[in-house]
């Protein structure tokens, strides 16, 4: 069986973490060499560049050097991670990938970096590299914020960057998933997220096996 590359999408708050440690298991389980991984951060270096994107202020870089930052750990995510493991037919389920960068960039941030900037800087990291599936998980902004502060607290998290804008901001970006769903709806699927892990987790893996299993 060929490897698959499957992204988790979503605002903040809404679960994707879990879902992709817990996809990531039951592949195991069935026998499928599975890397659970994220963006930004999913290599050594990259963990260098996501402590300067999700910490400190929010204003603290302006809109083309977050882009860049963003597509720089992206190819190295995918030189390093991505690639190589697709390469030995492992399957790789990734905690946020390019669907992010272009509804936080573009949707949350009211178009401050165009389309077209977004798509040249995708072509120069990945060329014509898309996901397998994304799975898009969706939920309320102000439900997603309660329960991403809720976890800051417990965890002691300091990666607050993004939960620090206004609720414009997470409404926009919420907006902004659905948009990408509907303009690629072969590759994109939306799920309610305010329902039990456990529910969610199943439809996950019922689209999963319905596609490639």
């Amino acid at each position: 069986m060929s490897g698959k590359f499957i992204t988790l999408e979503g605002g903040e708050g809404c679960g994707k973490s879990t879902q992709v440690k817990l996809l990531a298991q039951a592949l195991q389980k069935l026998g499928i060499e599975a890397i659970a991984t994220k963006e930004p951060g999913g290599t050594p270096d990259g963990m260098v560049l996501r402590n300067l994107l999700v910490t400190g202020d929010k204003d603290r870089f302006d809109a083309l050097t977050e882009c860049m930052l963003y597509f720089a750990d992206r190819r190295i995510h995918l030189t390093q991670v991505v690639w190589p493991a697709l390469e030995k037919n492992q399957w790789i389920i990734s905690d946020r990938y390019a669907d992010s960068t272009e509804a936080y960039q573009y949707y949350g941030y009211n178009k401050r970096i165009s389309r077209e900037i977004l798509s040249e800087l995708y072509q120069m990291a990945a060329g014509n590299f898309k996901p397998d599936l994304t799975i898009i998980l969706d939920m309320d902004p102000k439900r997603g914020m309660e329960r991403s502060f809720a976890k800051a607290e417990t965890q002691k998290v300091k990666e607050l960057r993004f939960e620090s804008q206004a609720l414009e901001f997470h409404n926009n970006l919420r907006n902004g998933f659905k948009e990408i769903a509907m303009r690629e709806p072969e590759r994109c699927v939306i799920i309610n997220a305010d329902k039990s892990i456990e529910e969610i987790h199943n439809e996950i893996m019922n689209i999963v096996k319905e596609r490639f299993l």
